[in-house]
């Protein structure tokens, strides 16, 4: 997509949604990394009221690589597939002792390296808290990306690095945060609200009559 159209629609969806920013709570990268690792198949509302108990207990990734699994499986179980993210966790917070001092790596291939970390989870930590820009891409994104034409197709990947490319590194991780409140709030996936968004006079999605429902369908492009 062009740079200029591209920077056009992320404008009009920072307004629409000002000061829009990661919902996990979190004080250190480290927190951020495993809030955004027990968000898998959960909403971000439930990890932060699982969150203030698990870090009281295990601040760190040392103390996190010590955990007895049944401990830790019961402060996560409310967010779900807890067995696999406890495995998960123990695993990540080992690697961070073992290898990186037990503190979260700044570069995108350390953290995927981890046990449990994707890119998703990475450009999270990599934007949010360790100051590298990043660009999540979750349902979200994938779906208003798509309709807006900021990207094609449904590989995380392919549509984090076409909409990269349209705009500046600066405007990655707050581009990002829009569009998932966008998606949320507004373009939601069979009921969107086409009269209340700020980008609709640049979306490629079929207008909508008073907001009805209707089936979704991929723009051809």
């Amino acid at each position: 997509m062009d740079g200029g159209v591209a920077r056009r629609i992320v404008d009009a969806l920072l307004r629409q949604h000002p000061g829009a920013d990661t919902e996990l709570h979190f004080r250190t990268p480290f927190e951020l990394l495993v809030a955004t690792m027990l968000s898998a198949q959960s909403t971000d509302a439930r990890v932060n009221l699982v969150t203030p108990a698990l870090f009281a207990r295990y601040p760190d990734a040392r103390r996190l690589a010590e955990a007895v699994p049944e401990d830790l499986e019961a402060l996560i179980v409310s967010t779900g597939f807890f067995r696999q993210k406890t495995r998960a966790l123990l695993g990540m917070a080992a690697q961070l002792v073992e290898h990186h001092g037990g503190e979260v790596p700044a570069s995108m291939d350390a953290l995927t390296a981890l046990p449990g970390v994707g890119r998703k989870t990475a450009n999270v930590v990599l934007g949010h808290a360790l100051g590298v820009p990043g660009f999540p891409v979750d349902r979200h994104v994938l779906r208003v990306a798509t309709r807006l034409g900021l990207a094609s197709g449904t590989d995380p990947v392919k549509v984090e690095a076409q909409v990269c490319a349209a705009l500046p590194a600066s405007l990655w991780t707050q581009a990002s945060d829009a569009l998932i409140l966008h998606g949320r709030r507004v373009c939601r996936p069979t009921t969107p609200l086409c009269s209340r968004c700020a980008a609709r006079t640049d979306c490629r999605y079929p207008p909508a009559t008073a907001d009805a429902p209707r089936r979704v369908r991929t723009p051809r492009r």
